[in-house]
Parts: structure tokens; C-alpha cells; sequence
């Protein structure tokens, strides 16, 4: 029986100068569904490329004194390279500059031309060069007169082109976005297109330029070129085969259309789910199962741009801190779907807590434990206790969960999933003290037990981060004394128990050396051109802080020390709050927890029900915030949560706790954690 097809793609990148962490957070996510979905059996097609025509690259070319093919042939060969370093596993790298690619556009235009979904005429209008856009001029009045989607100027813009019917298939559209709900997400990005672009009304669409040569030339009107968004989406069915006379190359196309999915910037969402399924609706073809707009990596609060100075630049910090590091950090640091921000600090902080202290400390005590106390050999274990059962549990758990999390593409949760792993293995060091059964002849089965368990955890964490650690599974393996193999499989991780015994540990370098954090972060800080990046600055308000089924109001007070031998100052009355002692202020217990699912509860408008992850458990708490949220939207938020409440039922949903929330007037938000920090942490 063949193997399940699965087809996944990057955006095709603008080769007009060279990229940034933003474009290897895209690819590297791209790479690490392939490489899970590699792992689990499947046919895999990963494309990624470049899109390389346009004004904006015949007016760069022409500045650098070079034609256009030459310019974007330097910045391709670095976006290859940088590939390269990340260790970009794609099958096949598409530019638009390719005859593969433009004998088909050509008869793709000549078709939408000859049945009237495509037509000539005269068109004046807004255009905007770097984004490639026209715009109207409703929408540049909205965006005070610059362009909508990056704030520069626009400029006045008269030409005959051809125009795509874009208003015949709307209502088609947005009856398909009601059927297949799995179409666009995260869910938020299907409610901004049908509000901003469909409902309202689509404009006939400009498909091909006069005022410019560099492009694929209309081939029954060669004064013209097929423009931007007609050329370079259809690169996701030319890459594979479509309007091809070979016959390979259709079976290839047969094989893997519709794509799975094509994952892209927030930015274009809009052409990859309102052109782009027009356009194969006019073809008759299938559209693709899924768009997913992932948010941005900001950067000092921004998106990133080299005219704001705050592009983060990702090769040095692949020279400096290896390819893993960086992929961990970004795969990590950001729910997928959502804006996250690239802070030294952070980087550092995740690398240290995450990889050095969890992951890379856990493999050297064991290896360590088990040359000392068993000579290097890899025991058998004996009868299970309590602790053990435990930790078997949650090594099938996280294996579920991590599973669930990759197959909708929730890195961050995924990954957060297989360090409850790493963490409760650490935790179960601690629990069974195994130095202490060292010392007593009467507990070496005990001892071989804990032995074997620490290592067959680290083998289910090595299998477990393969799509997304690239270097450090093999140097796992090395180290328990492991060849790649059945024992290496996916399919391995379901029962706790598949690791050999009898193998001998192989102690080497540590996985993961401590960072200096001062260090560290200055030397990014000078990659970054010696610009501090941080955290947007905070407005500091008054607000009122609640917890879901109360309100108290704070205040903060400036006191003076008393002097020794004074009596103390008389405590300040503010009107409307119990003033307590700390000593009840420290009988309430708050834990920084993650939210790892969130729905609403049924007949109750005001509840969500999240689970959140406090580290070594997950707890189950009943909010009532849906006015304010979208369940969807929770998902990777690290909150507060008061963690030692008794537990209620709400609608007779049991509630284990009450998370933080701040409010004005009528405006609710949640109180979040804004630092890298571990879930389950003490918040004091």
C-alpha cells in the first residue's frame, strides 16, 4: 500500500535584498511539519522558492547596474545558502524565472482570457510599488493617505491592463469559507478577509502591466506582463507538474494537489485566500486544504524592516549558538499563529532554562549516574512503583499530545508538551534520589530500574524533538550508546520500555553549555548593529485587577523606613479596600500556567473553559472572559493563576483555581507573563 501524500509550502520569497529571522521562522516551521510528517510515514512535498519578477526588481537591478536576472541571482544564491544553514529539508525550490514555470502561467492566462475571466481595459488607480498592490481610494484614506499594508506612499497610476473578474466568484468564495471552516486559520484571519474584502465587495482585479518589462510576457499581447499575484501564486501547482506533457510529472501533480497546506505571513493572507482560490475556481481545479497566516517575529515592538534598523539577521546567531538553538527559540518562543518578539534576553533565557538546565542537564547526570553506578551499561529495569507508573503516564501522554499539537501545527505547544517530559524526568530524579540507592547493596534492582527510566525517557525525548532539533537527537543516541534504528522510530514511542538494555553509555560534551546571560546578551546586542532590542515600553496605569468571580481594587503607596526604636507609622486608609497583613497575602498561592486548549462552555455566553499546563500538571479552570476572548486566541498565553483556591463548579463544569485578569470601564484584559519563564513558576 503507497504511503499517505502530504504537500506543504512556503510562500515564494522576494528576492530583493537579503532575509531575516522572519523568513527562516516561516521555513523552519514549514521544515519541521515535513520532516514530523517524514517521521510518521508519510510521501512528503515540501516546496519553497522565490518569486522574481516585477518593478520593484527591474528598479533595484537597474540602481545596482545590472540586469534583472543577474541581481536576483546573487540574492537567490543566499536565500539557498541560508537554507543550507538552517538545514532546510525541501524537495524542490521553484523560481518564477524558470521556463517550467512560465510556459504554464502563459497558458493559464491564455485560458482565462479566452473565456471571458479575463478582459482588457483602461485602469487608473493607486499602486503601491513595494507591495506590488493597487489600492482604491476609500482604503489609502483609511491608512491616511499610504499604503494599507506597509505605510509608504502611493503613488498615481494610469495604464490599459487586463483585469481578472474577481466579483463573478465572491459569493462562490464565501459560501466555501462557511463550508470548510478548516480552510484559513488561525479563525480570526477568516473573519478580516470576509469583513474587509469580501462582504464589502471585491474590485475586478489588475493582472498584467505595461509600465514595466520585467516579467512573463502575455503571449497574445506581448506588450504587456502577467502581474505579480497570476504569476507567483501558480507556482504551487507548476513546482509539482500541472499543464506539464510528461507524464511523471502529471502523476506528481495527481499525487499531491491539493496542497495540504501553504503556510504564509499574516501579510499575504489575503491573496493566498481570495485570489488564489478564485483563481482555481476559474480553472476548475481543487483549492488547497488549508491557508495558515502565522503572525510576526517584532522586533523593539515592530515587524521587522531594514529602513527601521531592527532586522535580526539569523546567521550569526546559527555561528554563534548552533542551528538547534535558534530553531528552538523560534519554534518555541511563539504559539503558532500569533506575534512574538525577538528579544537578547529571551534568547538567551530559553537557551539557558530550556536546553542547558532541562534537556541538556538531564542527559548528562543520567549518562553520568549510569557509568557510575553500573558501569556504563544500561540496566533492566525491575518492578514499577508509584513514581514509575508516573512518569510512564506522562511519557504517553506527551507523546499524544505532542502528536495532536504537530498535526495543527501548535509548535510551541508541542514542544511544551515534550518538555512536561523532560521536566517531570528531571522531577523524577529528585523523587527517587538514586545516589541514595547506590549505598545500599538491597536497592541495586531499584537503582537499575531508576537507571534504565531516566535513559528510555531521554530516548523518547530524542524521538519525540526530531522535526524540530536537527543535530542534537543523533549526539542523544551517541551518548545512551544508540544506533539509528528501530529504537529511533516514531512508531517506538508509544510504549515506554523500547529502549535496549545492555548497551554502554558513551559520555561526551555537555548538549547544551551554560550561557553567560551578560555575556550573551551584549554579544547580540552587537550583531544587532548595537541596538538594545526589548520589550515595547509599558504605560504604567491604574488599573482594577479581578480574578474571574471577584474584584479588588490596589493602589501602590511610596512609605519612608521607620527609624529603629520609632513606633511604626499608622497604616493608611484607602477607602473601599480591606487592608490585610502579609502574612495573609502569602497564604494565596499564584503560579504562572499555560493555556494548552481553551472552548467555550456550552449554554454559559460568559465561559471559557481552559486547561493550562503548570509544568508537572494541568489544571482545568472555568472563566468568565468569552466576552473579551476568542478561545483560539488564548491558546500559548502564559497567565497568572491562583492556584490554591478550592475547586467549584460553574454550569457544573469543575473549576480548579482562577486566573488574573485587569479591567477599565469596560475593557478586560488578562494578566500575562510577558518574560520567558517556566510554567508552574511561583509569582511573588
Amino acid at each position: 500500500m503507497a504511503n499517505p501524500a502530504f504537500y506543504i509550502t512556503t510562500p515564494i520569497y522576494y528576492p530583493s535584498d537579503k532575509l531575516h529571522i522572519g523568513h527562516a521562522y516561516t521555513t523552519s516551521a514549514c521544515d519541521a511539519m515535513a520532516r514530523y510528517k517524514r517521521l510518521r510515514g508519510y510521501d512528503v512535498m515540501f516546496l519553497t522558492g522565490t518569486d522574481e519578477h516585477g518593478q520593484k526588481i527591474q528598479e533595484r537591478a537597474e540602481k545596482a547596474g545590472l540586469a534583472p536576472l543577474p541581481f536576483v541571482d546573487r540574492i537567490v544564491e543566499g536565500i539557498q545558502d541560508l537554507w543550507s544553514k538552517l538545514d532546510i529539508s525541501y524537495d524542490d525550490f521553484i523560481r518564477t524565472t524558470e521556463d517550467r514555470h512560465k510556459v504554464v502561467v502563459q497558458s493559464i492566462f491564455q485560458r482565462l482570457l479566452d473565456q471571458d475571466d479575463i478582459y482588457l481595459a483602461e485602469y487608473s488607480g493607486l499602486y503601491c510599488t513595494p507591495c506590488e498592490s493597487f489600492w482604491t481610494e476609500t482604503q489609502i484614506k483609511g491608512a491616511s493617505g499610504n499604503c494599507p499594508d506597509c505605510g509608504r506612499g502611493v503613488e498615481e497610476t494610469s495604464e490599459k491592463s487586463y483585469f481578472f473578474r474577481m466579483s463573478k466568484y465572491a459569493d462562490r468564495l464565501i459560501q466555501y469559507y462557511e463550508e470548510h471552516p478548516e480552510f484559513i486559520e488561525p479563525e480570526s484571519r477568516k473573519t478580516e478577509m470576509l469583513n474587509n474584502f469580501l462582504r464589502p465587495g471585491l474590485q475586478d482585479l489588475c493582472v498584467s502591466r505595461t509600465t514595466f518589462s520585467w516579467g512573463i510576457q502575455v503571449p497574445s499581447d506581448p506588450e504587456h506582463v502577467i502581474y505579480v499575484w497570476l504569476d507567483a501564486l501558480t507556482n504551487y501547482i507548476t513546482a509539482i507538474g500541472y499543464g506539464s506533457d510528461d507524464p511523471e510529472l502529471q502523476q506528481k501533480y495527481n499525487k499531491f494537489w491539493p496542497a495540504d497546506v501553504h503556510v504564509i505571513g499574516k501579510d499575504i493572507v489575503r491573496f493566498h485566500t481570495i485570489y488564489w482560490p478564485i483563481f482555481l475556481m476559474a480553472l476548475d481545479l481543487p483549492l488547497p486544504k488549508k491557508v495558515f497566516g502565522h503572525g510576526f517575529f517584532l522586533s523593539g515592538g515592530d515587524k521587522m524592516s531594514k529602513s527601521k534598523g531592527n532586522v535580526v539577521d539569523p546567521v550569526p546567531l546559527i555561528e554563534r549558538y548552533g542551528l538547534d538553538a535558534l530553531r528552538y527559540f523560534m519554534l518555541r518562543e511563539v504559539p503558532f499563529g500569533q506575534d512574538g518578539q525577538f528579544t537578547p534576553e529571551a534568547f538567551v533565557h530559553r537557551l539557558n532554562s530550556d536546553l542547558a538546565n532541562d534537556l541538556g542537564n538531564l542527559l548528562s547526570r543520567t549518562v553520568a549516574m549510569i557509568e557510575k553506578y553500573n558501569d556504563g551499561i544500561i540496566p533492566e529495569r525491575g518492578d514499577a512503583t508509584d513514581f514509575d507508573v508516573t512518569l510512564y503516564a506522562l511519557a504517553t501522554d506527551s507523546v499524544k499530545r505532542a502528536e495532536e499539537y504537530l498535526d495543527n501545527m501548535q509548535f510551541s505547544l508541542a514542544l511544551g508538551a515534550i518538555w512536561d517530559l523532560v521536566s517531570r524526568t528531571n522531577k523524577y530524579i529528585d523523587e527517587t534520589t538514586p545516589w541514595a540507592l547506590a549505598k545500599d547493596d538491597a536497592q541495586k534492582s531499584r537503582l537499575n530500574t531508576v537507571l534504565y527510566n531516566l535513559a528510555e525517557s531521554l530516548r523518547i525525548t530524542s524521538v519525540l524533538v526530531q522535526p524540530f532539533l536537527i543535530k542534537s537527537p543523533a549526539l542523544i543516541w551517541e551518548q545512551l550508546g544508540l544506533e539509528p534504528g528501530v529504537a529511533t522510530s516514531w512508531e517506538s514511542t508509544r510504549e515506554f520500555g523500547n529502549l535496549p538494555s545492555g548497551i554502554k553509555v558513551n559520555k561526551g560534551n555537555a548538549l547544551f553549555p551554560r550561557l553567560d546571560v551578560k555575556v550573551e546578551v551584549e554579544a547580540i546586542v552587537e550583531m544587532l548593529g548595537g541596538k538594545p532590542v526589548s520589550e515595547t515600553n509599558a504605560t504604567h496605569t491604574t488599573l482594577e485587577t479581578k480574578t474571574t468571580s471577584e474584584a479588588v481594587k490596589t493602589e501602590a503607596a511610596q512609605t519612608e523606613a521607620t527609624p529603629a526604636g520609632a513606633a511604626p507609622a499608622a497604616t493608611p486608609e484607602i477607602e473601599g479596600i480591606a487592608l490585610i497583613g502579609i502574612d495573609d497575602f502569602m497564604k494565596v498561592e499564584l503560579r504562572v500556567a499555560e493555556v494548552i486548549a481553551c472552548e467555550r462552555v456550552p449554554k454559559a455566553d460568559k465561559l471559557l473553559k481552559l486547561q493550562l499546563s503548570l509544568g508537572d500538571e494541568q489544571r482545568q479552570v472555568v472563566s468568565g472572559i468569552a466576552k473579551y476572548y476568542e478561545p483560539e486566541a488564548l491558546v500559548g498565553q502564559k497567565v497568572i493563576l491562583v492556584a490554591n483556591l478550592k475547586p467549584v463548579k460553574l454550569r457544573g463544569v469543575e473549576s480548579h483555581g482562577m486566573i488574573l485578569a485587569a479591567s477599565a470601564g469596560d475593557d478586560l484584559v488578562l494578566a500575562t507573563v510577558s518574560g520567558p519563564i517556566p510554567n508552574g513558576a511561583q509569582v511573588k
